[in-house]
């Protein structure tokens, strides 16, 4: 059984200002993704690519299709899973990193890193140290570790939420444009992480826009344009 397999997913948006009006952008999306493989998404701006990752993390309910989650020896179909049903493959099994931290007032950066560690069961002294071993991967100085990132640089803002989404090593991993805006160091940290996560058995489903990393990390590349529904 493989990691992750999408089966015919179709996707409707309804815009709710627009009368009702219903916009068909994905029909019969199917790929699968294997433990220890990077399937990377590629296609034009608008083609539908993000929409696929929030489809199968369920921030988004497809229409039709399934997508199967392989979480500890059972399948869960998200396309059809309960609301509970998914919060809970998400905690076992399902990671998610957008290129945007959502910035928590009065929280430090060493503390938003670790949190995902926390929840899952981890020591809070454990969790922070190895939180506090990702942010010195991502060469975030260590003054800055004690503060809120609200205030931070962007760049600043997207390593610690690198850091804080790659800390955990989830089964399947959903990375949306995870190297935008990295100088060259950085991206090449995203690199090396991706790289060891598939060593490790993760099953990987990635928007880069960056030519050399997805040629350095993705094993397939699956075009989204067969999949969109022209305007």
């Amino acid at each position: 059984m493989p990691a992750l397999e999408l089966s015919d997913v179709s996707k409707t948006f309804t815009m709710h200002l627009q009368g009702g009006l219903r916009l068909p952008v994905l029909r019969d999306v199917s790929f699968v993704a294997e433990r220890g493989q990077c399937i990377a998404l590629t296609g034009p701006s608008g083609a539908g690519k993000s929409s696929i990752l929030k489809l199968i993390f369920g921030n988004y309910k497809c229409d039709a299709g399934r997508i199967l989650v392989s979480a500890d020896d059972k399948t869960v179909d998200i396309a059809n899973a309960s609301p509970r049903a998914i919060l809970a493959v998400r905690q076992r099994a399902l990671g998610y990193v957008t290129q945007f931290l959502r910035a928590v007032p009065r929280v430090s950066a060493l503390d938003i890193v670790a949190e995902p560690l926390i929840v899952k069961g981890v020591a809070r002294d454990d969790a922070t140290a190895r939180a506090a071993m990702m942010l010195r991967r991502f060469n975030v100085p260590e003054r800055l570790w004690s503060l809120p990132p609200a205030t931070f640089s962007g760049g600043e803002q997207q390593r610690i939420n690198l850091a804080r989404g790659l800390l955990p090593k989830h089964p399947i991993l959903l990375l949306d444009e995870p190297t935008a805006s990295l100088d060259a160091h950085n991206r090449a940290v995203v690199v090396d992480i991706v790289r060891e996560r598939k060593r490790q058995g993760a099953a990987i489903v990635a928007i880069v826009h960056d030519d050399a990393v997805r040629e350095a990390v993705a094993d397939i590349s699956v075009d989204v344009m067969h999949f969109a529904i022209a305007a």
